[in-house]
């Protein structure tokens, strides 16, 4: 999905070198969903089943 890729690519542009370990591995970890299911978590929209908020709320105002 284009959208998720500018969002994400943004993300790591500006920000990918000041994530801890922790959260390059929950950012990893969010990868693994589908693109659709993504975009949703990632929007809002829908809630991700494991502890991420903190890192999604980074991407969400951030890009």
């Amino acid at each position: 999905m284009l959208e998720l890729d500018i969002v994400l690519s943004r993300f790591l542009e500006k920000h990918g070198n000041l994530l801890s370990a922790a959260q390059i591995e929950v950012y990893i970890g969010l990868l693994e969903y589908p693109d659709a299911e993504l975009w949703d978590i990632i929007t809002g929209r829908a809630k991700s089943a494991g502890g991420d908020e903190g890192l999604l709320e980074l991407i969400r105002t951030r890009t």
